[in-house]
């Protein structure tokens, strides 16, 4: 079957889904995304989606800063997005990529007089960083964006220049990731992922003040560091110094997963190899997005159960 896109409240073929260009968002960067994964369980032979409802809520502050106003609730945002993974029948791990939008076809600066949309694309992805091996990374000449500037608490599509020129920057300097502080130097985020660092019995990862985005795979971290390793994460500026002293250090987000950092700026983070407590919270963590814990189960939405065929009913197969 063709890939599947929710465009224009109803569920088109992936290649049908087209913007004109002439839309707002094209040109000025006023749209706002998230990203979900869909985590295929081989044994129950289920995609589970993992806080689907938790990455929604985030969108819709995102549409708060950017004064977009969808027609949907989150109820039924989340029924949009489970029916399109169901019609769409994959059967491996798929990244799910909801975007609202300025979707006049208008040219001017503003946020004001614009209608608004909202569409879901559906797609595989490959492995972001390489969370078995780990990656190499610098501290980018590029600050990290303030709030101030443009609010990095929201997936605003505008903001992603900032890591963009990060991450090149990065690769061209021969590093798998860059890493950015803000502008009173302190450690801010990964190009595209939260950072956290080991340092003796505590997690140590950068508060919201210092511009980064509050992830959902940060929060799984904390809670699971806590409950199953007991583990205490502590929320703080971080020094660049810190980044070489760190015991171990790792990046975390949906598409980055838990990913190991082996080096920072030609340093060896401790050993320079993957650490023990990054390692067991890979494997916390990948049995949680899995649906194979038990006690996370809530987090997980199953995408194939007779359960959630239901859809909203003002949206059109």
């Amino acid at each position: 079957m063709p890939p599947y896109a929710f465009f224009r409240n109803k569920y088109v073929p992936l290649a049908e889904a087209k913007i004109g260009i002439l839309t707002h968002a094209l040109h000025y960067g006023t749209a706002c995304f998230d990203g979900i994964r869909g985590n295929w369980n081989e044994e129950e032979e289920q995609l589970f989606l993992f806080r689907v409802r938790d990455h929604y809520e985030r969108m819709l502050k995102g549409c708060r800063i950017l004064k977009i106003d969808l027609p949907y609730s989150i109820d039924e945002l989340c029924q949009i997005t489970v029916k399109l993974v169901e019609k769409s029948g994959y059967r491996e791990d798929v990244y799910i990529r909801p975007v609202a939008y300025k979707s006049s076809e208008a040219i001017g600066v503003r946020l004001h007089d614009l209608e608004d949309d909202f569409f879901v694309i559906i797609t595989t992805l490959p492995p972001y960083l390489d969370a078995d091996k780990g990656v190499r990374c610098c501290t980018s000449s590029w600050r990290r964006i303030d709030d101030t500037m443009i609010p990095a608490r929201g997936k605003i599509t505008g903001v992603y220049v900032n890591s963009a020129l990060a991450k090149t920057e990065a690769n061209e300097r021969g590093f798998d990731e860059a890493i950015l502080l803000n502008f009173d130097g302190h450690v801010s985020e990964g190009s595209g992922e939260n950072i956290f660092l080991v340092l003796g019995d505590k997690l140590v990862t950068p508060p919201s003040s210092d511009n980064i985005l509050m992830g959902i795979t940060r929060d799984t971290v904390i809670q699971v560091a806590r409950n199953e390793l007991n583990t205490e994460t502590v929320e703080r500026p971080i020094d660049r110094s810190e980044l070489y002293i760190a015991d171990e250090a790792f990046f975390t987000g949906t598409a980055a997963h838990v990913s190991p950092i082996l080096e920072i700026d030609h340093r060896p983070i401790g050993n320079g190899k993957v650490g023990k407590v990054t390692k067991e919270l890979q494997r916390l963590y990948f049995d949680v997005i899995k649906g194979k814990n038990q006690r996370y189960l809530h987090w997980c939405t199953p995408a194939y159960s007779k359960l959630v065929e239901t859809k909203p009913s003002q949206v059109k197969d």
